[in-house]
């Protein structure tokens, strides 16, 4: 029996929730019914030995690590032996179409988990491949995984949190930074560590009545904590940022302190409009401005909200006053373009916090699985003969 096939120990996977086994009545309730009948049947007319091949329709980063390791406790609980043939390692690229791996087993055993196996397969594997391109798109910067707001539920949490942690990793083969951590614990081991990230919501702020209270309220309760404060609750990002730092002038020079930018697009951050956030970008980036930009790439660079010209100019602030070693913390709908956008204006951001990598259309997370051997002979439906491990060589051998 195969439990853990080379390429997929990354951390986390043992203890997730997602992977934990399910009992026979309760897969029976969640999976679609003619899978069930179909157990049913081969059940009453004799087992066979088949394989399955799993692919996604467009291209991911291989993340199948939640998956397989679900596989492997369900089949542990039946006893049932079954091999995997990982064709694309977690973290690998996957083209269109490619076959993510080989699974082989009892049609018994594997007939009714089908639906189970692809709803942790599909999702995982699109995400990973934002969160690489988030990640690659800005190599300097760390990134936080701050997706659990936006999903639905924890199961889906979990499967995000993962995928964002391979897009990280593999990033960082690539010489980027990646993601680094996440803002919750329970899924903070697949980054390796043990504690989610994060200090203060805009709550806070608002219960204290000023931002500098607030952060004073939370330095006194965890002092020896880097101090990460949002400064964008009374618009004044500028004059706030700057209170703190004359606050704890300590913790501003050993670079213990941070300002996060979350400004909303309804209004520029404290003393920019249109024509000065132009300027403050002609003066540090002027050639991000110079080429042909669609309407919303322009708002990433000179609009309202977290701008690269916005983290320009906290950051002229901070250095103006003496506080060059605090870091800016920016978030907002950080998703691929607006990382692209920040990147070429070269905006001065340490971490960014982000949750857009989940994917935008989810029918494109769609993974399929398809029976291709029985009892050893080869066997697909009609249009998927791709799918066939023989023609698979074939292919390889021609690209050889």
């Amino acid at each position: 029996m195969t439990h853990s096939p080379k390429g997929t120990d990354a951390p986390g996977l043992t203890n997730a929730y997602t992977s934990a086994p399910l009992a026979d009545a309760t897969i029976h309730a969640r999976t679609d019914s003619y899978f069930n009948r179909t157990r049913e049947i081969v059940s009453h007319f004799g087992d066979a030995q088949v394989t399955y091949a799993f692919f996604i329709r467009r291209p991911v980063i291989s993340a199948p690590g939640l998956m397989l390791e679900w596989l492997k406790n369900v089949m542990a609980e039946r006893n049932s032996p079954y091999s995997v043939d990982l064709v694309h390692p977690e973290g690998d690229w996957v083209g269109a179409g490619e076959p993510l791996m080989y699974i082989t087993g009892s049609f018994t055993h594997l007939a009714d988990l089908e639906t189970l196996l692809l709803q942790k397969l599909g999702s995982p594997c699109v995400a990973a491949h934002r969160a690489y391109q988030i990640a690659i798109s800005l190599p300097q910067t760390r990134f936080l995984a701050m997706d659990a707001r936006h999903c639905a539920g924890f199961e889906m949490q979990e499967l995000m949190a993962y995928a964002a942690s391979v897009g990280g990793r593999t990033a960082q083969r690539d010489g980027a930074i990646g993601f680094v951590g996440t803002a919750n614990d329970a899924v903070a081991p697949f980054f390796g560590t043990q504690d989610g990230a994060g200090t203060m919501p805009h709550a806070l702020i608002g219960y204290a009545g000023s931002t500098v209270r607030a952060a004073e309220m939370f330095h006194e309760m965890y002092p020896e904590a880097t101090l990460v404060v949002l400064v964008d609750y009374f618009g004044q990002e500028i004059t706030d940022a700057l209170a703190v730092c004359r606050r704890f002038p300590h913790l501003a020079a050993e670079g213990r302190l941070a300002v996060r930018l979350d400004t909303h697009g309804g209004r520029f951050l404290e003393g920019l409009n249109p024509q000065l956030s132009y300027a403050v970008l002609d003066r540090h980036a002027p050639e991000s401005l110079r080429r042909y930009r669609s309407d919303s790439e322009l708002r990433y660079l000179i609009g309202t909200g977290v701008s690269a010209a916005a983290v320009w100019r906290m950051r002229d602030a901070l250095n103006e006053a003496g506080f060059p070693q605090v870091k800016i913390i920016a978030s907002s709908g950080f998703g691929v373009t607006k990382c692209a956008c920040m990147a070429d204006a070269r905006a001065p951001i340490d971490i960014v916090g982000t949750g857009s990598f989940i994917p935008d259309r989810w029918n494109e997370t769609y993974a399929t699985a398809d029976i291709v051997s029985y009892n050893g002979v080869e066997r697909v439906k009609i249009g998927r003969e791709f799918l066939l491990p023989s023609a698979q060589k074939t292919q390889k051998g021609k690209e050889a």
